[in-house]
């Protein structure tokens, strides 16, 4: 199928878009645990980078999973495929020139090493927000790890699912340490010293 297929090349490219933006376009993965924090600070950061004339879009997982990857489930597989499809969905944005958040617990180190290999080196900032399992399950706003617990919800990430975190991420956050807005602030303070905004 694939030999059938030619890509088209436009003469805009990824330079041009981003440059009438004032911006280094980038993918901000946020990585952790149900509960962990992700969505919270991820709403955050978009709110102050939009506040800096910053030219971003929100990828988050519950709400991509309303849409694109509604007909995909929570076995290893699906969210292998899930990941794929939002990283393919991320590296457009990069190229239109566009700061993609993406909060998504993507459980496997493959499936976000798979999202870096798509964009350029700098263009894949991976944030671990690191938050105990015990302080997820204190949270659970959607009540998921009781049912997990119960035996309502198979392939529970931290419970009977892997979660694999990052071995480097270029930003670790400590939920405990510090607020959203305070992590926020600091995730704008590492992309203004790395000359990503203008």
């Amino acid at each position: 199928m694939m030999e059938n297929l030619a890509w088209q090349t436009s003469r805009v490219d990824k330079r041009q878009r981003a440059g009438i933006k004032r911006q280094k376009p980038c993918i901000l993965w946020f990585t952790g645990l149900s509960a962990a924090g992700k969505s919270t600070i991820a709403n955050a950061l978009e709110e102050a980078l939009f506040r800096r004339g910053a030219h971003t879009y929100l990828l988050d997982g519950d709400n991509v999973r309303h849409g694109l990857n509604q007909d995909l489930g929570f076995s290893d597989l699906d969210r292998e495929e899930n990941i794929r499809r939002v990283a393919e969905v991320a590296r457009l944005f990069v190229d239109a020139g566009t700061i993609v958040v993406a909060a998504f617990i993507s459980p496997f180190r493959r499936d976000r090493e798979m999202a870096r290999s798509l964009v350029a080196a700098g263009e894949f900032i991976e944030i671990f927000v690191d938050t105990a399992l015990e302080e997820c399950e204190r949270r659970d706003p959607k009540g998921l790890y009781a049912k997990a617990r119960r035996g309502l919800i198979d392939n529970f990430t931290g419970l009977d699912s892997p979660y694999e975190a990052p071995a480097r991420p270029e930003i670790h956050v400590l939920t405990d340490r510090q607020g959203p807005a305070q992590i926020a602030l600091g995730i704008v303070e590492y992309l203004q010293a790395r000359d990503y905004l203008g």
